[in-house]
């Protein structure tokens, strides 16, 4: 495989029953401030975790219902990219969201609701599909936040300012090995995420990072140029790439319960072009698995022209890990340790139906 990284009875009989009863007394008084922290201890800790789950959803909520708009910054090793959004939402209309991107080629992504147009101008390429990815910054889970806190311990650190507004911090450590920490603030009084950090939970070291720069939260946005975008897309090519739902099961793949908190939130089709520019395109299934904040794929394709190798690989806190299944090769691909996605793999079993 490549890289693509001691007895007291005879004590206690020689003292006097003054002193027996004496130390039975201490003993008892010892004991109760100690049942006491621990019972405040508890007490505190379900306090935060209460609180911890309430930010969670609003941090959810504010990022659909929240108008806003503003720059932020994506950052992992020596990769940093910045781009402004504008989010606009209403009773009536839904979602209108505009996203573009401020440095390399330029990228502009128009989303009503779940329709998503992405435009290339370099190619006067035009993308229009169904949104798939609900989770993308700052917007953050995938289920409701006790459900995250499963297999995340939280930590509340208080309030610190992010791009010029108050904000809670809250720290969420992974309980076993399977995932990474993360670190989030959310501004304290809409509750949209400001900053998110994840987090190796061994040192600390901040591995990726999502922060608004600069952001105005509430009040109108106007949404007018986002329909227009939509509507007018004359002199651009449009392609719809197929796409569709599958059952990956029924096709005979199993996944097992490998890696505790991860539940299948979809299944789709895609097609990938072949080796051969001659040859058909190859179909492609993959299936997204996600504990509310780390999320994994499996992709699934047959090895028939197909130029890929089995082999690992990693940039920041992303890692892929391919294998060979018979006569498919296994991509698995998320923001989780190297370990995990070998472990998800081990539980993956091909029984062909009948």
């Amino acid at each position: 495989m490549q890289t693509l990284r001691l007895n007291n009875n005879t004590i206690w009989g020689r003292l006097p029953a003054f002193l027996c009863c004496a130390a039975m007394m201490f003993t008892a008084l010892s004991v109760a401030p100690r049942a006491h922290a621990q019972g405040a201890s508890a007490a505190d800790a379900a306090g935060a975790r209460r609180a911890a789950a309430q930010w969670l959803d609003r941090i959810q909520q504010a990022s659909q219902q929240q108008n806003y708009e503003g720059t932020f910054v994506y950052q992992r090793g020596e990769f940093v990219q910045s781009s402004r959004i504008m989010h606009y939402a209403s009773k009536t209309d839904g979602e209108f969201e505009k996203l573009e991107s401020l440095d390399g080629k330029p990228r502009t992504m128009l989303r009503h609701n779940d329709d998503l147009f992405t435009f290339v101008p370099e190619r006067k390429l035009l993308v229009v599909e169904k949104r798939q990815n609900k989770d993308a910054f700052p917007a953050l889970l995938s289920t409701s936040g006790d459900q995250v806190l499963t297999v995340y311990e939280p930590k509340m650190l208080g309030t610190d300012r992010v791009a010029g507004l108050d904000s809670q911090v809250v720290e969420l450590d992974p309980k076993d090995n399977f995932r990474f920490a993360y670190k989030l603030w959310a501004d304290a009084k809409t509750g949209l995420l400001l900053r998110s950090q994840m987090l190796d939970p061994s040192n600390g070291q901040v591995l990726q990072q999502l922060a608004f720069t600069q952001v105005r939260i509430g009040g109108p946005v106007d949404k007018t140029p986002i329909v227009n975008g939509m509507r007018n897309i004359a002199g651009w090519t449009v392609v719809r790439p197929p796409l569709q739902t599958v059952d990956m099961e029924a096709a005979g793949w199993s996944f097992g319960q490998a890696v505790p908190g991860f539940a299948r939130i979809r299944e789709v089709r895609r097609p990938m072009a072949a080796r051969d520019a001659s040859d058909p395109p190859i179909a492609v299934d993959q299936a997204v698995f996600s504990d509310g904040l780390s999320t994994l794929s499996v992709f699934v394709e047959p090895v028939k022209n197909n130029s890929r190798k089995e082999g690992s690989g990693s940039s920041g806190a992303t890692h892929v890990l391919v294998k060979r299944n018979g006569d498919y090769f296994i991509t698995l691909l998320g923001e989780v340790p190297q370990s995990t996605l070998q472990q998800f793999a081990s539980a993956i079993e091909y029984k062909a139906p009948r």
